[in-house]
């Protein structure tokens, strides 16, 4: 039994790691790619980042419940393969229509690994083992989105754009190929099919936010189609809110939002998630146009930051398991802040990597080791069994908009600077967003309820394992 529940966390955290990973590391293939398609401008091309953030935050919670109905085992294999698949396609890809396309085949892929993947994990594990497996776990996700520009910085140099896909080949057939020997089906017979409407307008919702939220940056903030978009993403979301409430298939279920946990840690995760998304973008951006590094040097000029997170998770989730999340939460958002206050205080146009950039990143690494693996597993604890695939998908949705609102901020608080001190006054801001999303967080935390023996939420049984 040992033995399976870590190789079922190792198979889990090996696909999360890859699905996050490519969220973040077209950031630095972005440049490479647009001087492959000539043919097409950098709006149109936009749409190879965007698209995957758009459709990936938009199935989510639809492929959670899903996964919780027809077996968390079936979805995560099924979305490990898709992903994998079109992750092929994307670096086959002759031309830049197919390859949005394929982006948005590899986004349903991962949408569907997220859920399924964490609900694998909490029903390989007995209770009191739970939050270091599942910050093992959530560290994955961290790492991956830290990791994305280092490691992308260095597959561009060194390959070219294409192979920022192809390097999710080998974890794709190691994880369809493993998993289908290792993992033990879950599922809840009981839970039923959502409603077709309910997907359909919270998938419209979630798209409608994320492309107001990322169309602002070319068009601004009180354009008329920006704020008419997240208008109508404002109203096709209280249309779900409303048609959940009536239905008796939703999509997801709003008593999820009366667990204490559960509706805290969503919003300390928009919080953080646009707070973390700001600052590697913002990283990559000063190394590269005030400090003049390269796009490889800022790659690894970030790399301490996931590598600090990949031994300090693990780490915090064996302490949590003994005091509970709460202290931990608090004190990473108050580090993250710190990480932000040096900043502001240390860069400026003279380059000392050491003195005034290092200590930052030590600090946010901090911050992200403490903070996103342990929401996840806040909300793992505090979820019935059967409800884990859906409301793990929820967080991760509210993680991914997040981090599209952190890039949006980015270039909205960055402006179009005329000389270096207005550039430095614009990235001031985009540190200070730091501050306030570290401090933020640790106060949105304050309201929860944890120890080392957290019950889930009695919503409904905890089913059997499917032999």
């Amino acid at each position: 039994m040992h033995d399976r529940s870590r190789r079922t966390l190792t198979i889990a955290s090996l696909a999360t790691l890859a699905t996050f990973l490519d969220t973040t590391i077209l950031f630095v293939a972005f440049p490479d790619i647009t001087r492959s398609f000539t043919g097409n401008s950098a709006s149109e091309l936009s749409w190879v980042l965007n698209a995957y953030t758009i459709v990936f935050a938009s199935l989510l919670i639809p492929a959670g419940k899903l996964a919780d109905r027809i077996g968390h085992r079936r979805v995560f294999l099924v979305g490990s393969a898709a992903f994998t698949v079109a992750s092929m396609a994307c670096g086959l890809a002759p031309t830049a229509e197919l390859l949005i396309a394929f982006r948005v085949v590899q986004a349903a892929g991962a949408a569907a690994l997220i859920p399924s993947s964490l609900a694998l994990v909490m029903h390989a594990y007995p209770r009191e083992r739970l939050p270091q497996a599942v910050a093992i776990w959530g560290a994955a996700g961290a790492v991956a989105g830290a990791l994305g520009p280092t490691l992308g910085a260095a597959i561009v140099e060194g390959f070219g754009w294409r192979w920022a896909f192809f390097i999710n080949l080998p974890v794709g057939v190691f994880t369809v190929v493993a998993g289908t020997r290792t993992l033990q089906e879950s599922s809840d017979p009981e839970t039923r099919v959502p409603s077709f409407a309910g997907v359909a307008l919270i998938a419209g919702a979630a798209s409608l936010l994320s492309y107001g939220v990322v169309g602002s940056g070319e068009f601004g903030w009180t354009s008329t189609r920006t704020l008419a978009t997240v208008g109508a993403g404002l109203v096709t979301m209280a249309a779900f809110v409303a048609h959940q409430r009536r239905t008796d298939a939703p999509a997801l279920n709003l008593d999820l939002f009366r667990i204490r946990n559960f509706s805290w840690s969503n919003l300390a995760m928009l919080a953080f998630g646009t707070a973390f998304s700001a600052m590697f973008f913002g990283s990559i951006l000063f190394l590269t146009e005030v400090w003049g590094w390269s796009i490889l040097e800022a790659g690894f000029g970030v790399a301490p930051g996931p590598a600090i997170v990949a031994v300090v998770a693990p780490r915090a989730g064996r302490l949590a398991a003994r005091i509970g999340q709460r202290p931990i939460l608090i004190v990473g958002g108050v580090l993250y802040a710190l990480g932000g206050v040096s900043r502001v205080v240390m860069l400026g146009p003279e380059v000392d990597y050491l003195r005034d950039y290092f200590p930052s990143m030590v600090l946010t690494g901090l911050g992200v080791a403490c903070i996103f693996p342990q929401l996840s597993s806040v909300v793992a604890q505090a979820l019935p069994q059967n409800r884990i695939g859906t409301g793990g998908a929820a967080l991760q949705a509210v993680r991914q908009f997040g981090g599209t609102f952190g890039v949006a901020l980015t270039i909205a608080l960055l402006g179009a600077p005329s000389g270096l001190a207005e550039a430095l006054v614009g990235f001031d801001r985009i540190w200070w967003l730091i501050v306030a999303g570290g401090l933020v967080t640790s106060s949105l935390v304050l309201p929860m309820r944890t120890s080392a023996s957290v019950r889930a939420a009695p919503l409904t049984r905890r089913p059997e394992p499917v032999a």
